[in-house]
């Protein structure tokens, strides 16, 4: 089917057009999945930057299913996969008539694991809520097709029981385990290979190109296309993908797991039991050791704090040592085998981070308040994104609504390693001149000043007033998000829904049912988040987001690109928070009726020079500095002339 066929499905005369309730044809929808289709055929690489509202999903999807090829489809979260899969899909397949087979398949995390689920009912729990969710969760055992954990709502996704009653590429007993022939996984994995569209999420998609992590490799070099929506994500993601990482919960679970397996095999428990109460002891208080140190830096700054360097030293010895005992063990039980696995691999990787003279590699540790974890980052991603690509010999379609800089996709292909790439870039449909106005404050101080949240709260009072709530406040820390709730709690009118205090879903689902509330957020609430119609007339960015400069990672890619003679800020820094405020002005209009203020509270966008790139950034709507512009526009609904 040629690239103008494929359009025309989409066009005014088109099935979609006929059967789709509210479907309006779009140019730009037409053009994307002519360009989608064109990229299949020939096996090439496309980036597609779209704006919102174009319909992207139709426009891969139509291509994808009319393709005759086998295509996997990458999304940003696992939320959206779902939605792919059980709302999308369906409907572009019945519209089509498409006889196309498709599955959705996720990491094995998300998979009631049944051997595990024996092991975790054989053990018990003292603790009663706990018994009342492994109860739950052994009856849905019973009737689920699927063991897809998203099914269980009677069962808190945080819950402490799913590491339980899930596996891990670690603790997998593959074909050897007694419940293989039920495994969920390895369902789930049947069903993909003889899909002609999987979906996936890119931390699968990542996991099993980059790692070889999750088993199942051979489904995706049979893949004619990757379609990555969201695909602004891929370049961080790579980054944990790539890395090689130890964490005291997997350690932790390496202690526990080499006990539990144990049990079956006679003398082992007596052999491992000092070993792991060491591991585990050893764990605790490096952790505790820690606590003067910053949240996050170098491993140099564990190598010059004595007494972490000590029992970094002594954990990175034991868990060798734990590994050799493993091995002669591990010859009497799968499950010990199993065990001796995860223990060497471990040990190899402590070693690796430890690894002083590394210049490929970024060495750096995190902590939070009940672990840690230890990381070796590769510098430069660009060239393992390259060869995994390269590995597949597949068409690669990259698509999101923010890759580009003011039209230019360099900084984007250059962090994955993409030379002089097929481009397109599709505006949106919506009409941001009449839809939206663009307000920046007067008078705020610059943004390291004290007081600046107090000052950006003070000035964006009057256009709450005028919009009777309905905003979005966007934070780029979480001090300055807990300041401004703190300076508006039971001093403004409208319901506060502030991030931390509620689920996000949650959250959201109150803000839209509450038509005048004012939700304040961080990161996470930068992308993603659709809220349509009048529940949201107002969205508030209090700093432009550039990264945190305590990232030891950002901070030696900084370091490199400077060295190479390329000027870190304008280089790296400023594309990417160009990228972040790109999402978080998408928050505001999400539908063709929408009307909204967009209020960019940071002075340097018109007192720095690299300010205008960020604006020429933006959709194109109209800007004021003027208060009373913003409040007529909220009140009357539209721009001013």
């Amino acid at each position: 089917m040629t690239e103008h066929e494929v359009a025309a499905i989409l066009g005014a005369e088109g099935p979609f057009a006929r059967e789709v309730p509210g479907f309006a044809p779009r140019e730009a929808q037409q053009r994307m999945a002519a360009a989608v289709a064109e990229a299949i055929d020939e096996r090439d690489l496309l980036i597609a930057e779209v704006g919102t509202g174009t319909g992207k999903t139709f426009a891969y999807l139509v291509p994808a299913l009319m393709s005759g090829r086998k295509v996997i489809v990458s999304t940003g979260t696992k939320a959206l996969q779902d939605q792919l899969f059980f709302r999308d899909l369906p409907r572009v397949r019945s519209v089509l008539g498409s006889r196309a087979k498709v599955s959705l398949l996720k990491g094995r995390a998300n998979y009631l694991c049944l051997h595990r689920l024996d092991q975790a009912v054989r053990e018990g729990n003292p603790d009663r809520k706990v018994a009342g969710q492994l109860s739950a969760i052994r009856a849905w055992s019973a009737r689920t097709r699927y063991g897809d954990k998203s099914e269980m709502v009677e069962v808190p996704e945080d819950s402490a029981l799913w590491p339980r009653v899930t596996s891990t590429p670690e603790n997998c007993l593959g074909v050897e385990c007694a419940f293989f022939d039920d495994c969920h996984v390895v369902k789930a994995r049947r069903e993909a290979m003889d899909a002609d569209v999987v979906v996936v999420n890119h931390h699968l998609l990542m996991a099993d190109l980059a790692l070889k992590q999750e088993g199942f490799g051979e489904i995706l070099p049979g893949a004619d296309a990757f379609i990555l929506d969201e695909a602004h994500q891929i370049p961080e993601l790579a980054g944990q993908f790539f890395s090689q990482s130890v964490s005291s919960r997997q350690l932790t679970e390496l202690a526990q797991d080499a006990l539990t397996e144990a049990q079956g095999v006679t003398g082992a428990t007596s052999q491992l039991l000092e070993p792991v109460d060491v591991v585990q002891d050893l764990v605790r208080r490096l952790r505790l050791a820690m606590d003067p140190l910053p949240e996050r830096g170098p491993i140099g700054a564990l190598d010059r704090h004595e007494a972490v360097h000590a029992l970094l030293t002594e954990l990175r010895d034991v868990v060798a040592a734990l590994a050799d005992l493993l091995a002669g063990l591990g010859e009497r039980s799968r499950g010990l085998a199993n065990v001796h696995e995860r223990a060497q691999m471990l040990s190899l990787r402590l070693d690796r981070i430890a690894e002083e003279h590394s210049v490929s590699d970024v060495r750096w540790y995190e902590t939070w308040p009940r672990g840690f974890a230890l990381h070796a980052t590769p510098l430069d991603l660009s060239a393992p994104l390259r060869a995994m690509r390269m590995s597949t010999d597949a068409a690669w379609i990259h698509t999101s609504a923010t890759l580009s800089i003011a039209g230019d996709f360099q900084h984007f292909s250059r962090q994955l390693g993409i030379e002089d790439p097929r481009t397109l870039h599709v505006e949106s449909p919506f009409d941001y001149g009449r839809q939206a106005l663009a307000y920046l404050p007067k008078d705020l101080p610059e943004p390291a000043a004290r007081d600046y949240t107090d000052k950006v709260v003070a000035a964006i009072r009057p256009i709450l007033d005028a919009s009777d709530g309905r905003a979005f406040l966007l934070f780029t820390s979480h001090r300055a998000l807990r300041r401004a709730a703190e300076l508006m709690e039971g001093r403004v009118p409208w319901p506060l829904f502030v991030q931390g205090t509620a689920p996000r879903h949650r959250l959201l689902e109150e803000f839209r049912q509450s038509g005048r509330g004012v939700l304040l957020g961080a990161a996470s609430f930068w992308e993603g988040v659709d809220v349509a119609g009048d529940a949201l007339g107002v969205v508030v960015i209090d700093k432009l987001p550039f990264a945190m400069p305590d990232d030891p990672v950002l901070q030696a890619r900084l370091e490199a690109l400077e060295a190479a003679g390329i000027n870190p800020f304008m280089g790296w820094q400023v594309p990417t928070a160009v990228i972040a405020l790109k999402q978080g002005v998408g928050r505001l209009i999400r539908d063709v009726h929408d009307r909204g203020v967009l209020v960019l509270c940071d002075p340097r966008l018109s007192s720095k020079g690299y300010g205008r790139l960020f604006l020429a950034s933006l959709p194109p709507m109209p800007r004021t500095r003027e208060l009373a512009d913003a409040v007529a526009f909220l009140q009357a609904g539209h721009a001013p002339d």
